[in-house]
């Protein structure tokens, strides 16, 4: 044979399994990634799952995996049912992952990415490209993917020691009545029936003593309710973005707020949050009024980690739109007040509501 004519062949021969890779490579091939968990806080290892299947007697001598994730997101070791090459690398925000996959016929490689979330926030890893070269890396075949793998990573959390609940209204001279309820183990005395008692209440011996329907009359004891209201501004005039150690102190109100409310929540305190920021974009001010139902601590926990350090009202516009509101205990978090904003918190108070001052760089403000 002469050598024209080998070599012919093997041009030939390169040509025809660079069309065979080409066409059949990414076919009957399966790629799934998912977190190991949907929610984490801020520091906790999780997995990042890649599975990759290829169901066809074809092998595959090499298939890559690229993705851009958050930079928030710092990668570990590596775990594989074979062998693999991963890389991170990136800058400004943003990180470029490649997994590197050797798969024959009928195999399955999966692999765990240890990954521990950095900051709060909602992270993506949706969007992947499959890039499947052939033998001699002639050709390629390339294929996007939208898996819909999202992290939701809630603020990290402070020692409940470091934080304190506000005193209750009961505690002192003031009594608000709507803001207190009967208790059932709790009983007074006797009274006369009135219009709207429940049967429940009637006490039928000292009913039968007197001749005269009789109920038990109950004491009261504190329903309290927490709203924790968060200023993410800075300064009065501050409008646009924040530098970044002005936003290491908001991100640590809002650590001191996620605290607060799930030590109430554990009290057995109804808890609620608002801030003069949006959770998504576009959105308004985020207001949550105070809850003790089940889950109430996950609705929290998912708006504070979706909570955007953008202001979208002034503060004394937004303490205007709380005014009407009453038998709460207020705590507010802010860097600053002014006369503006001292004016609305004592018609809150005047309202029949508690309201602190605080700041977690700062402590409690007067």
């Amino acid at each position: 044979m002469s050598t024209a004519l080998l070599t012919l062949l093997l041009v030939l021969m390169v040509l025809a399994q660079g069309t065979l890779f080409r066409r059949r490579a990414l076919k009957r091939l399966t790629y799934q990634r998912t977190f190991s968990t949907r929610t984490a806080f801020v520091g906790e290892q999780v997995d990042l799952v890649e599975i990759i299947a290829n169901r066809k007697l074809l092998p595959l001598p090499w298939l890559k995996a690229e993705s851009r994730l958050s930079t928030a997101l710092v990668f570990g070791s590596t775990h594989t049912s074979a062998e693999e090459t991963s890389l991170v690398s990136g800058n400004q925000g943003v990180a470029y992952h490649s997994s590197v996959f050797f798969l024959g016929p009928y195999s399955q490689v999966t692999r765990r990415h240890h990954v521990t979330p950095m900051r709060r926030g909602v992270f993506s890893a949706h969007s992947v490209s499959l890039t499947c070269g052939d033998l001699f890396g002639t050709n390629a075949a390339q294929q996007q993917l939208d898996t819909g793998a999202e992290l939701i990573v809630y603020p990290r959390l402070l020692n409940e020691q470091d934080v304190s609940l506000p005193s209750s209204r009961d505690q002192g001279d003031l009594i608000v009545r709507r803001w207190i309820a009967p208790d059932p183990f709790l009983i007074q005395g006797i009274r006369p029936y009135r219009a709207g008692d429940a049967q429940r209440d009637v006490h039928w011996a000292a009913t039968a003593r007197t001749g005269s329907l009789q109920v038990k009359a109950r004491d009261y004891t504190a329903d309290p309710h927490l709203l924790v209201l968060l200023n993410v501004q800075r300064t009065v005039d501050q409008w646009g973005d924040l530098m970044d150690y002005e936003q290491q102190e908001i991100e640590q109100a809002i650590s001191y707020a996620a605290t607060l409310c799930l030590a109430a929540l554990h009290a057995g305190v109804g808890a609620g949050f608002a801030a003069n920021a949006p959770i998504v974009e576009g959105g308004g001010p985020v207001l949550m009024m105070p809850e003790r139902a089940a889950g109430r601590d996950v609705e929290i926990l998912e708006a504070l980690a979706r909570l955007r350090i953008l202001r979208i009202r002034t503060m004394h516009a937004f303490l205007d739109d709380l005014i009407g509101i009453t038998g709460l205990d207020i705590v507010v978090l802010t860097a600053y007040t002014d006369a503006w904003i001292e004016e609305r918190l004592e018609a809150l108070r005047r309202a029949g509501n508690t309201v602190s001052v605080r700041w977690p760089a700062q402590g409690d403000m007067p």
